[in-house]
């Protein structure tokens, strides 16, 4: 038996598609990525969708778009993945980390307006605030932009986990998709996400401006539409305005994501499928809290991250792992939290105590297998495996 954490759904349209994109003779960006980027920005609701060869790409554009500077400051949730917070190094900028929410691992609002007020009474200047959607449910969005407002920042939202993704404010409010509110939305096709191109992300924006300045950032700084360059309606001639990056996606990526675009809803369907299963199966045992879905929210499920109550068992959550994968069961950390990295700890001098609800959550997760191809049976075999490990560590 081998149920693996991620199993990417690739279908005979993606397939096609690349292998048409192979026979065209345009491999690199070009036509199929115009294609994607339209597609995909209709698909979000956004005016502009400018397609990369990652989200960290499409984070650290939008950063530079918005002119972050040296010195300058940024509130990034500890409870996420390196890239949130080393896009704001680049630019020897200061993260000031923030603390989450017990109940669904999101940034703290309240945790937030704390630490922005103790950056402005400490001299400094906060320009943007980046929310991650921990799993692909979405934060507090409401309580983010009004904080934005209340101290005149940015918000770039990396909504790795997020395609698709939506939310309302409340009960009565209209459905969003996630990136509606922001500057800037980022979004990870990376292997194991939701849907996926390999290697690749998009940044997603309503401002003309910040958009054509990341599609000139993304190719060395190149004044004109660089791919048009080889077509009959473009030129030889460009110009260099700014140094910039090489962060664009290629039309052979982009083939993949044309079809796993359109399939999005569908994957979204299979993962809340596998989500409630597990919920159906697991929802008894007293030793785990499983994660829930806030009614104000359409989850992308791209995680399925339950937290085990440690002083309940007598092995710790290395153990289970290890147990659930000496039985042929793949699973994951999502995450150790930014402040107890050496790199933090070491720059900014952040103690595990500082974020005590990040700290804490760090030693009781894991991340089970959730993906659209993951059968009613292999959850069953999950759910079986698990609580077999639970019985038999259980305190008397």
């Amino acid at each position: 038996m081998n149920i693996p954490f991620h199993h990417a759904v690739i279908g005979s349209a993606e397939i096609d598609e690349v292998v048409a994109t192979l026979r065209s003779g345009w491999l690199t960006t070009g036509p199929k990525t115009k294609r994607f980027e339209e597609e995909f920005a209709g698909y979000v609701g956004a005016k502009h969708a400018v397609a990369l060869n990652s989200a960290t790409a499409a984070l650290h554009l939008a950063l530079e778009a918005i002119g972050l500077r040296r010195g300058e400051t940024v509130l990034v949730p500890t409870m996420t993945f390196a890239a949130t917070a080393e896009v704001v190094r680049y630019f020897d900028a200061k993260p000031i980390l923030v603390d989450c929410k017990e109940v669904d691992f999101n940034i703290d609002i309240g945790a937030a307006r704390r630490q922005a007020e103790l950056a402005v009474k400490r001299g400094e200047k906060l320009r943007g605030i980046l929310p991650v959607h921990y799993g692909g449910q979405a934060a507090d969005m409401a309580g983010v932009t009004a904080l934005a407002r209340e101290f005149g920042l940015k918000v770039i939202e990396d909504a790795a986990h997020c395609c698709p993704a939506s939310y309302r404010d409340h009960s009565q409010a209209p459905w969003k998709k996630v990136g509606s509110e922001s500057e800037v939305c980022c979004y990870s096709f990376y292997a194991n996400k939701c849907m996926t191109t390999g290697e690749g992300g998009m940044a997603c924006t309503n401002d003309d401006a910040v958009a054509e300045r990341m599609r000139i950032m993304s190719l060395h700084g190149i004044s004109k539409d660089a791919w048009k360059r080889f077509t009959a309606e473009g030129s030889w001639y460009y110009e260099i305005v700014a140094p910039g990056f090489k962060y664009n996606l290629t039309d052979i990526a982009a083939a993949i994501g044309i079809h796993q675009l359109r399939k999005a809803d569908a994957f979204r369907t299979e993962r809340a499928r596998v989500a409630a299963r597990y919920r159906e199966l697991l929802g008894g045992i007293e030793e785990i809290i499983l994660p829930s879905e806030h009614p104000d929210r359409q989850h992308s499920w791209h995680l399925y991250a339950i937290r085990l109550r440690l002083d309940r068992l007598t092995i710790d959550r290395a153990g289970v792992i290890d147990a659930l994968k000496g039985a042929g069961i793949g699973t994951s950390v999502h995450w150790m939290p930014l402040h107890m990295h050496p790199y933090y700890r070491e720059t900014y001098g952040y103690k595990p105590e500082d974020f005590p609800v990040s700290a804490k959550l760090y030693w009781e997760i894991i991340s089970l297998p959730i993906y659209p191809s993951m059968s009613d049976a292999d959850v069953a075999i999950v759910c079986d495996t698990l609580i077999k490990i639970i019985i038999r560590n259980t305190r008397k």
